[in-house]
């Protein structure tokens, strides 16, 4: 075995050969994988291989979509047999929140250049004549769905990674990982040691074991999936094509042809981590005893459903181990903390999905980052909150609702409470409900005295239980004040005599004055927003970068990895010191008066800037600005005060209308503000010209990362604007990635959807045609199957000049 490589890919799976394979496509063809025992003796040779393009994330049907393209064509290109069926699969529905779903679904592949279907009964028993049509409500048809054998189609991108000049070494495990003083990793082996300047772990449901070798946990946990292979089934002996997949999510099942029998696969409740104490060291090839009584209660559905089931004894049945991340999402990416290590594991769709994490991850290394915005898959996404017990839980959870209907307000309840602020249990005796935010327990509505403490669940606003007291909070803050215990903003100091001109060159706009604040953003070399900050500059010229909660782990490293190395800068995090409570509202100077001795006047205190003042024993940074768009303060507590400080604002606010209010409010009042929201709203697909940020830019600056890009864009023609859309829509408001239409002609996507309650609107935030991006362009907004007519808005849409925010 050599002694170095560019690239050291750890695991011999189909994500392994695949990344292998797409290294090798863009020329990185030092690069050497190392698989423990022989090629995808993991989960990948026992897994049905199933290739659904279907998917409620934008990005993961991009990426599922490009694997099943790559598969079409790849036993052509690397001259090796694959067995690849696309029969095209029926999902079955028997509720109308489950349609609503799937004309989502479907508006989204259109988008995307897929031609989803949305079938009657009778048009689904035409495609699957074996159909039983009781309690269905529709169907939605996936012409790209299918089949694969995942060992040949591993088999092939291994050898085409091979023939392009890239190394694999079978039966090599790795027994270590060291940084190297020169940057380099060193990897080790019973065969020798191999240096290289990039590892990528893709070792699927051992990924947590590689992480542990350089210091950090990953969080996965090993489920128990079953799947049974029936004998023969008379009727389909004689077919002359397969049967389409047949997929019946309210009852938690696929049933696919498998020759001339079927495959049955549930997700029952009874879901089953494994391997508590850690996984066996040689387990491979390998699969445990069967447990069929975990599935009785889905076969009889099944068989109800596609009664020729019944006619088949089993012939074998399958249950072997599959990878869970605490959301089902794989880890694509960078690693927290560690220079050149990526993560590519923990796949629960491993096959379906193998092509498109080739090709990110190859991205990510060769071009610094991926062609889509992976956020939903960076590994960054959870923190330290994340451990065993809190990835067991959801992954349970997530396995009993694998099927489960995609609601955009679902708040699910395993693993937490995780993180809570002093004001958590004062909230929730308040009749708070709650949602997780970056592991952060923070209010999202509360219960009206009298009405039930529970949240509904659909894709309309007209038939949810807390509108209109989501209504009423959402007035008062307009009228009034309210108060939001907002725990968990990122927080980092950064200092040192090449602070100032490293943190001008890192962002596209100007920093701010002393005592003042500015919204600012970094930005990646092809121009897309990576980062967005609220930048405050400190007396002592240092300065305090607060970033949104869900971005700790990602901002950090995006700011260690860009500073210089000659020690001029320093970064500190200082998320943990600190809470927030947001007051905003008309009254809010006046009660926030009551218990400061500063002077809250406009001469003396500013919108956009930030003092330190005291409230109660406590010093507290208060900044003038708020993500509501009125009058107020985000009030930046220690830790240990919060409680406290929040005792005195909730005191002196009684006699002026304070409430307490909820994100959910927040949302609907940052929509009329037209306020972006950071891996919603903002990515790295679009640049700040896309995203209409023109504001925060200047282009007259020498130089800043990225500029090259936005100038290359203003040359070429800005293709793409940022929008507010006036939509009339009735009980529904566009769901995330909804189309925008003009005529035929689909020209946009919508990035943020919900209720103006104080405008009385339905808005959608969208990226659409630059041509169109004019207000008073009538184009239409396509909500749940529905095309609604809908106006380009001037943003913002409430409080034009910003009155409100600098009274």
């Amino acid at each position: 075995m050599q002694s170095h490589a560019r690239v050291v890919i750890i695991g011999g799976g189909i994500v392994g050969c695949s990344a292998l394979y797409h290294l090798a496509k863009m020329g990185e063809t030092d690069v050497v994988l190392l698989e423990m025992d022989e090629l995808t003796s993991g989960s990948t040779w026992h897994a049905a291989g199933n290739i659904p393009t279907y998917a409620g994330s934008w990005n993961i049907m991009k990426y599922q979509r490009y694997s099943s393209k790559l598969y079409e064509t790849l036993a052509e290109e690397v001259d090796y047999p694959i067995n690849y069926h696309v029969t095209g699969s029926i999902r079955l529905a028997n509720n109308k929140d489950r349609m609503d779903e799937f004309h989502h679904v479907t508006s989204m592949a259109r988008k995307q250049g897929m031609e989803y279907e949305m079938l009657s009964p009778s048009e689904m028993k035409d495609r699957y004549p074996f159909l039983e049509l009781h309690n269905m409500e529709g169907g939605l048809w996936d012409p790209y769905d299918g089949d694969i054998d995942p060992s040949q189609v591993t088999q092939a991108l291994a050898k085409g990674a091979r023939d392009l000049g890239a190394v694999i070494h079978r039966f090599t495990p790795v027994t270590g990982i060291s940084k190297l003083q020169n940057g380099e990793w060193k990897v080790s082996t019973p065969e020798g040691d191999i240096t290289c300047e990039i590892v990528v772990n893709a070792a699927g449901y051992r990924g947590a074991e590689v992480a542990a070798m350089v210091g950090q946990f990953l969080p996965i946990a090993t489920m128990s999936h079953q799947y049974l292979v029936t004998e023969s089934v008379p009727e389909l002996s004689n077919r002359d094509t397969p049967l389409p997949l047949l997929r019946d999510p309210d009852d938690s099942y696929y049933l696919r042809q498998e020759r001339d029998g079927l495959i049955l696969g549930p997700y029952e409740w009874k879901a089953t981590p494994m391997w508590q104490d850690g996984i066996p060291e040689n387990f491979a090839y390998q699969l445990w005893s069967d447990d069929l009584e975990r599935l009785e209660w889905y076969i009889e559905q099944a068989m109800g459903r596609v009664p020729i089931l019944a006619s088949a004894g089993i012939q074998k049945v399958i249950n072997g181990p599959i990878p869970y991340s605490p959301d089902g999402y794989p880890y694509i990416g960078p690693a927290h903390g560690l220079k050149n290590f990526y993560h590519c594991c923990s796949f629960s769709f491993g096959i379906c999905q193998g092509g498109g994490a080739g090709k990110t991850i190859a991205e990510y290394i060769v071009e610094g980052e991926p062609e889509w915005d992976m956020w939903g898959l960076d590994p960054r996404r959870y923190t330290d909150y994340a451990n065993q017990k809190y990835v067991t839980d959801k992954a349970v959870e997530l396995y009993q609702h694998e099927y489960a209907i995609g609601y955009p307000h679902e708040e699910r309840e395993a693993g937490r409470p995780a993180k809570t602020t002093p004001v958590y249990e004062k909230l929730k005796a308040k009749g708070a409900m709650f949602g997780a935010r970056g592991g952060w327990e923070r209010a999202t509505w509360f219960v009206p005295e009298g009405q039930e403490a529970k949240q509904d669940l659909s894709f309309r606003r007209s038939d949810v239980n807390w509108t209109e007291a989501v209504a009423q909070e959402c007035k008062t803050v307009r009228e009034k004040a309210g108060i939001l215990d907002l725990g968990g903003f990122s927080r980092y100091i950064v200092k040192g005599d090449g602070a100032e001109a490293w943190l001008d060159r890192m962002i596209c706009g100007k920093l701010p004055k002393t005592g003042r604040l500015s919204l600012s953003y970094m930005l990646g070399e092809a121009g897309g927003v990576m980062c967005e900050f609220t930048i405050l500059r400190n007396p002592d010229d240092s300065f305090l970068l607060i970033s949104a909660a869900a971005g700790l782990w990602h901002d950090e490293d995006w700011l260690n990895f860009h500073k210089p190395e000659d020690g001029s800068v320093t970064i500190e995090n200082v998320t943990a010191r600190y809470g927030c409570l947001v007051l905003a509202g008309p009254e809010s100077r006046d009660i926030l008066g009551k218990i400061t001795s500063a002077s809250l006047e406009n001469k003396d205190f500013p919108w956009l800037s930030a003092q330190t003042i005291d409230i109660g024993f406590s010093s507290v940074l208060a900044m003038r600005v708020n993500y509501v768009g009125e009058l107020g303060w985000e009030l930046h507590v220690p830790m240990e005060y919060l409680g406290a400080v929040y005792d005195l604002v909730w005191d002196a606010g009684q006699e002026h209308g304070l409430i307490d209010f909820g994100m959910y409010a927040m949302d609907s009042l940052r929509l009329e503000k037209c306020y972006r929201g950071w891996k919603s709203d903002l990515g790295h697909e679009y640049s700040p010209l896309k995203s209409s940020l023109d504001r925060f830019m200047d282009l007259d600056k020498a130089a800043f990362k990225g500029k090259a890009a936005l100038e290359k864009e203003l040359r070429e023609g800005v293709k793409e604007r940022f929008v507010p859309l006036l939509v009339e829509a009735d009980g529904a408001d566009a769901p995330f990635c909804s189309s925008v239409f003009d005529g035929d002609d689909n020209i946009g996507l919508v990035t943020s959807g919900g209720y103006g309650h104080t405008i009385g609107k339905s808005i959608a935030l969208a990226y659409i045609r630059t041509d169109l991006a004019k207000p008073g362009t009538k184009l239409e907004v396509e909500i749940l199957g529905k095309r609604y007519p809908a106006a380009v808005a001037q943003e913002p849409l409430f409080d034009p000049d910003n009155e409100r925010p600098r009274a």
